[in-house]
């Protein structure tokens, strides 16, 4: 099973967090445009993820919900035909939610950088540590500790849930 670290953190200025990401990963990152359709599970979360142009699969994680680095286990399985998985997955456990989001992706060492502008909420950062051979979720914490550091990320932009979380929670003070 594939694991990582992770952090999450709000972006107050995305032109200044870009130039850094690029210097970072001496590329000008790739863009992605994701849907992802969250189903109503009791344990972890699952994940339809839809790729403009390029792939769907299927996610289920399982993390905790801190500030800072956090271990994840991860499982993923291609979708050929996301219209009819997402169908029976609606009408078996429910959808929780849609999220819509344009991500630039940023290769650093063994990091994936995300720079994310989520509809309905605005701009975040994201960092996927991913586990190698031998290594232990201490190293990988130091490792996107540093990374934190020299993009600029202080502790108090860290976000402890994941985006549709977020979002939820806006749509229900909205809506209440």
């Amino acid at each position: 099973m594939p694991e990582n670290v992770e952090i999450k953190a709000s972006i107050a200025n995305l032109a200044d967090f870009q130039i850094k990401a690029k210097e970072l990963s001496k590329t000008d990152g790739e863009v992605l445009v994701q849907e992802d359709v969250f189903f109503s599970v009791p344990n972890g979360r699952l994940k339809l993820r839809t790729v403009k142009d390029v792939k769907s699969e299927l996610i289920f994680y399982d993390r905790p919900d801190q500030e800072g680095p956090k271990h994840s286990e991860f499982y993923t399985t291609p979708v050929p035909d996301p219209d009819s998985l997402k169908d029976c997955l609606s009408r078996a456990v429910g959808i929780k939610g849609v999220l819509r989001k344009v991500r630039t992706l940023y290769m650093v060492g063994q990091t994936r950088v995300h720079v994310d502008q989520v509809e309905g909420l605005g701009s975040f950062m994201e960092l996927e540590v991913q586990m190698q051979e031998g290594q232990t979720v201490e190293q990988l914490q130091t490792i996107a500790e540093d990374l934190m550091q020299k993009l600029g990320v202080s502790n108090k932009d860290l976000i402890s849930v994941a985006y549709m979380d977020l979002l939820l929670k806006k749509q229900s003070q909205t809506s209440g």
